[in-house]
Parts: C-alpha cells; structure tokens; sequence
C-alpha cells in the first residue's frame, strides 16, 4: 500500500472508550483522583547540633539548617502551625569516641531536645533515629570489632540504652536506622521490660547502602573515615531481599517500617506495601532533596510541580507515610493553594 493510500481519509472509528472525558477540567480531575498527598502524613526531619557544633544553613541541602536545642522548638513550632504533625531528630553531639559513649547520655543533644520539645509543643508527635555514625569518631553504626567491622551484637546493647534514655526523655516514636540483625526484637524486649511498651517502634527495615546519602552525612558530620557500610546496609540490587527485611522487622514487634531511599527505590515500597500489616513509611532522603533543589535554582525544573509528582508517586506506589526535606515547603504551599 502506497504513502498516498494510507493517508486517505477514512470513515470515522467509532470509540466507545474515551479515558480523555475525565479530563476536561480541573474539578473534574480533582474528582477522580485517585491519590493525593495528606499534610498530615509527612514528616519533617531536623537536624539538632549541639552547642560546640555550628548551626544554620546546610550548603548542600538549600533551606535546610542545623538548630540549636533551644532553636528547635520555634521550628517545631512553626511546623505545627502550618500542619505538620511530627519531626524526626537527628543530633550532632560535641563528643564523638569508637563506641558512641555521647548517644546513650540523658543530658545529649536529642534527649535535651526531645524534652523541650513535649514540654513547649506537647502536640507535636517527636520520633527520635536511633543510629550511632554522629556519635563514633570513625563514623560507623556500631561498635568495631578487632577486624574493624561493625560488632552486631555488641551493637543491639549500646542501641537498647539509648532508646532508654530517649524514652525517659519523653520520645513518641523510636527509629532505629542501623541495620543490626535483630535490634528491632532486642528493643521491643528492653523498652517492654523498662515500662515503655506504649512506644512505637518505627524501623528502617529496608534501608539501602545509597549514594543519596551524601549531603546527609555533611549535615549530621556522620561519613565513615574508612570502608563504607555495605557490610550492614543493603545492597541496592536486591528486591526479594528488602521484602524479607520488613517482614523480619514486622515480626519482630516494628510498628511501622521505612523503605529508605524513596525515589529509585518505588518498586519496593510497592513490594513491602502489598505484604505488610504495619504501616509504611518511605525516607526521601537527602540526594534526593539536593538534587530537585540545584535543577530548580538553575531553571531547569518546576520545583513546586517536581515536589509534588514526587509525593504523589511515593503515595501511589504503597507509602502511608513519607519522610521528606520537603515537607515544610509543601505543607505551606498546600496553606497558600
């Protein structure tokens, strides 16, 4: 058949479905929506400094500052009036040694935050990381063995006093990001047998060894001075593998679970969301929030739109919750809209 031919008119096809009908306007798209992004299901991470530590601005994560324990509670503040119900804290002690002796410390830079914070903003839901990197001078998660690995086991004792003394500091929610075998089952055991069985855990059941951790790690001073922390956190390419992370943590009493990173990372949270009982957290992390805000300083993006296709997509692939660097900035573009 010729050019000519196939280009002819022909009679009009009959379209029974025509998805385009849905559409044509914004109430009628609105009305057929079928995810969105509640305000009311981010979190906010904050980084808390302690008082030989700098504070403001972070250069590589744009509107993202170190507070001082007394600055932390204006923002908790200010997050909670424009709607967001709860933060997740991070401390850069003054002290760092090779067995994290500052963590566990009633007097350390989260517990003293932790406190200010349900004293000034009661209604604000406090969820505390549970990690040792800020806290040891060589920057890994746990405590090293003769051979310079991470000491698992000897690891889960250290974590056990600090959620502890952040539970006697009146934490909400405890967060463990270590990713010690078996530290989710030695926690629920310790805070249990210590009265606090009303804390939830919050586990980072699936948390990868990424590259979309840099600007983490100057913000928190957490990098490793040697290795790196692919001996305990996971290997990017295993899917079935993160599935029986989550179901392990789920078993051994998380109340909820994180898949950290969010963004390369949807197809698993969309795996961990279809076998889960508990809910699911997904951590847009750092790299990620780096990323859209350098593209968006050059005019390459739309940052508000990027920001929402995001959320959108961690909420359309399975996340109850989503923790993110962005979620000041949406919960006070949702106020203006």
């Amino acid at each position: 058949m010729s050019v000519t031919e196939l280009l002819r008119p022909r009679p009009a096809r009959r379209l029974d479905k025509r998805p385009r009908r849905l559409r044509a306007s914004a109430a009628l798209r609105g009305l057929v929506r079928e995810h969105d992004v509640r305000v009311a299901s981010l979190v906010q991470p904050l980084f808390v400094a302690a008082e030989g530590q700098p504070k403001g601005p972070i250069a590589s994560m744009p509107g993202i500052e170190r507070y001082s324990v007394q600055a932390v509670t204006g923002e908790a503040r200010a997050l909670r009036e424009i709607g967001i119900g709860a933060v997740l804290l991070f401390g850069i002690p003054d002290f760092k040694d090779a067995v994290a002796s500052s963590n566990d410390d009633p007097h350390g830079v989260v517990q003293r935050a932790i406190g200010s914070l349900k004293r000034d903003v009661p209604e604000m839901l406090v969820i505390a990381d549970l990690c040792n990197c800020e806290y040891t001078d060589h920057g890994h998660c746990g405590i090293l063995d003769a051979q310079g690995d991470v000491d698992n086991d000897a690891t889960l004792e250290l974590l056990g006093r600090t959620a502890l003394s952040y539970a006697e500091a009146g934490v909400d929610v405890i967060a463990p990001s270590d990713m010690m075998d078996g530290r989710v089952g030695y926690l629920r055991e310790t805070l249990d047998a210590a009265g606090h069985a009303a804390i939830p855990i919050m586990s980072y059941a699936v948390k990868f060894a990424s590259a979309f951790y840099g600007p983490f790690r100057d913000a928190a001073d957490s990098a490793p001075q040697f290795g790196d922390r692919r001996t305990y956190q996971m290997d990017p390419p295993n899917g079935r593998e993160a599935v029986r992370e989550a179901l392990l943590d789920i078993d051994e009493g998380a109340d909820i679970v994180i898949v950290k990173p969010a963004l390369a990372y949807m197809d698993l949270i969309r795996a961990v969301s279809e076998v889960s009982e508990v809910p699911v957290a997904c951590y847009s992390v750092s790299g990620e929030y780096a990323m859209v805000k350098a593209a968006a300083q050059n005019g390459w993006i739309d940052e508000e739109r990027i920001v929402d296709e995001m959320l959108l997509g961690f909420r359309r692939a399975g996340a109850d919750i989503v923790i993110t660097y962005f979620a000041k900035q949406y919960a006070a573009a949702a106020l203006r809209a």
